[in-house]
């Protein structure tokens, strides 16, 4: 098997450099200096030919290396499917390899998930303290019943924003945010500290009961996605009113949402969305591909 696979990978080798071959004669000279790109160019060839030719023996010498496997190699239960006569059925083995391909990815994808959960001490709603010390009560859950009221009273807000705040839930407040004719958002509380965001277009209903539903719109469920990001970045239990201020700072920079360009790649559209990430610090627009770039 060893040999096998060193076979396979020097054929994929070939067949890469072959490619690279082609796609360097289309791409032919740059036409500055016709006599020195000329022989640039052909340098060039020959230095990939050749390289093709040293790679073509190898692999002749890898093949005829190889020897017949006196048994069939063990494939499980796979090897019944050889046996089906029908058409169907005989389109199976490749999507089994597919099957067996994507639940090994996705088996390596929990693996990482799991460690970096594990690592993640963040907790938004409780204040963990040692047991050797006595637990003191969190003041951010005792507050005036109109404190998130004078709070938002408080930020500068862009013209044409609103916000309207409701407590369906008791005494913990809902502010309903409502920015120009661009989106909507619903910010739940747990006292001063914020719990969950959804994120919705400006033509689609959000109320109390529907907190919890997502936008029908790929952009906005991609900036909800972005606003649960900010809303960790921001969480800050010993000062929760700057928190709630600097976050909902964040939110309204989102009024040019459809009307500026990415500052990194200047393009008003990316993969069929515009850029729905805000910087954390300066608040500038950017893809969601071109923020880590």
């Amino acid at each position: 098997m060893d040999k096998l696979n060193l076979t396979l990978t020097a054929v994929k080798n070939l067949r890469a450099n072959v490619r690279q071959c082609f796609e360097h004669l289309a791409d032919g000279t740059d036409g500055e200096g016709v006599d020195e790109s000329r022989n640039k160019f052909v340098y060039d060839f020959q230095d990939r030919f050749g390289a093709i030719n040293s790679q073509l023996r190898e692999v002749e010498q890898l093949i005829n290396g190889l020897q017949v496997p006196p048994t069939a190699y063990h494939l499980g239960n796979t090897t019944f499917l050889a046996q089906e006569t029908s058409q169907d059925r005989q389109a199976l083995y490749p999507q089994l390899v597919n099957s067996y391909k994507w639940i090994d990815k996705v088996h390596d994808h929990s693996f990482l998930a799991f460690n970096n959960l594990n690592q993640n001490t963040l907790r938004r709603s409780y204040n963990y303290c040692s047991q050797k010390r006595q637990r003191l009560p969190f003041s951010s859950f005792n507050n005036d019943p109109d404190h998130i009221e004078k709070l938002l009273s408080e930020i500068n807000h862009p013209p044409h924003t609103f916000y309207k705040v409701f407590r369906p839930f008791g005494s913990n407040a809902v502010a309903m945010v409502t920015i120009s004719n661009v989106l909507k958002a619903a910010i739940v509380f747990k006292g001063v500290l914020i719990e969950w965001v959804t994120i919705k277009g400006y033509d689609e209903q959000l109320d109390h009961e529907d907190l919890w539903a997502e936008s029908r719109y790929e952009v906005f469920r991609k900036v909800q996605e972005h606003a649960h990001s900010a809303m960790l970045h921001f969480f800050s239990p010993t000062l929760p009113d700057l928190a709630v201020k600097s976050y909902v700072t964040w939110l309204n920079s989102h009024i040019k949402l459809f009307l500026e360009p990415c500052k990194r790649c200047s393009k008003y559209i990316a993969n069929g969305l515009p850029p729905t990430w805000r910087d954390l610090r300066t608040l500038e627009p950017f893809h969601e591909e071109c923020r880590n770039s």
